[in-house]
């Protein structure tokens, strides 16, 4: 299943994330600043790091369509 998890930054979303991974999933992380998060995840093949800010509309086409 690929799955978007927004505040993947964020206590939750730290923590929310490996466990997705471990089950399988792809999973699209939408964070306000890419670099950030690209740390955290960069060697996983599983997780796709977009670059998504919620009040900025012009962002969101960054977000994939076929997010299950």
């Amino acid at each position: 299943m690929k799955i978007l998890v927004t505040g993947t930054t964020g206590y939750i979303g730290k923590r929310l994330v490996p466990l997705l991974i471990e089950e399988g999933h792809n999973v699209v992380c939408a964070v306000r600043d890419k670099l950030r998060a690209e740390e955290w995840y960069k060697n996983e093949p599983l997780i796709t790091v977009v670059e998504a800010d919620f009040l900025q509309e012009s962002t969101l086409s960054n977000i994939p369509k076929d997010i299950d």
